[in-house]
C-alpha cells in the first residue's frame, strides 16, 4: 500500500515536474496534458488519473510555486545575520527572480483558476504572510500592510515594464534590480 502511495507521489511530483518545463519553453499553449505525460515520461492516462483537466493541473503547478515562495521567504526571514532592509530587498529581488526566469508561471501566479479561485488565494495566503513579516521588521507592525501592498505593486510593475521591453536603463537611468533597492530604501525611510 505505502509503495503505491510513493509511486502516486512520484508521478504527480513528475507530473509538475513536466508542466513546469513545457509552461517555460512555450507557455500554458504548450502545456497539453498528453505532452505533459509524454515529458514525465508515464502512460497518456496518467495525467488524468491526477488532474481533472488542464486548468486544474496549471492551477496546481502555480499553487506549488507560491508554496515554495512561501518556504523561501519563511527561510530568508530567520536569517539574523541579514539586517531587516536586505532581508527585504531580497525578498522582492526573489520576487522579480521569479517574473524574470519563469515569466508564464508568474503570470499563472496572478491568475486565479475559473473553477476553484480560492485554492491559489488561499496558496497566496502564507508567501503573503511571510512577506508582510519581512516589511514589518522595517516598517513596523502598523505600517507593514500598505507598505508591503505598495512594494509589492512597485516589483511587479518593474516586472511588467521589463516584459514589455520597456524598462531600458538608457531611458530610465536604471535597472529592474536597482529598482528593487529604491523600494528597499523607500520602506527603510518611511
Amino acid at each position: 500500500m505505502i509503495a503505491r502511495i510513493e509511486s502516486a507521489a512520484a508521478t504527480r511530483r513528475a507530473l509538475l515536474e513536466a508542466t513546469a518545463e513545457l509552461l517555460d519553453e512555450g507557455g500554458v499553449d504548450a502545456v497539453t496534458l498528453r505532452a505533459v505525460g509524454a515529458r514525465a515520461g508515464v502512460s497518456r492516462g496518467a495525467p488524468y488519473g491526477h488532474f481533472a483537466d488542464k486548468e486544474e493541473l496549471l492551477a496546481a503547478v502555480a499553487i506549488e510555486r507560491w508554496n515554495r515562495l512561501a518556504d523561501d521567504l519563511a527561510q530568508l526571514r530567520a536569517r539574523e545575520e541579514l539586517s531587516a532592509r536586505s532581508r527585504l530587498e531580497s525578498a522582492l529581488a526573489a520576487m522579480l527572480t521569479i517574473a524574470r526566469r519563469q515569466p508564464h508561471l508568474h503570470a499563472l501566479m496572478f491568475t486565479p483558476p475559473q473553477r476553484d479561485p480560492e485554492s491559489l488565494a488561499r496558496a497566496a495566503v502564507a508567501s503573503q504572510d511571510e512577506f508582510l513579516a519581512i516589511v514589518a521588521a522595517v516598517v513596523g507592525d502598523s505600517r507593514a500592510r500598505g507598505m508591503g501592498a505598495l512594494l509589492l505593486s512597485g516589483t511587479l510593475g518593474v516586472a511588467g515594464m521589463e516584459r514589455a521591453g520597456q524598462l531600458d536603463t538608457e531611458k530610465w537611468g536604471v535597472s529592474g534590480d536597482d529598482l528593487v533597492g529604491v523600494l528597499a530604501d523607500l520602506a527603510e525611510a518611511s
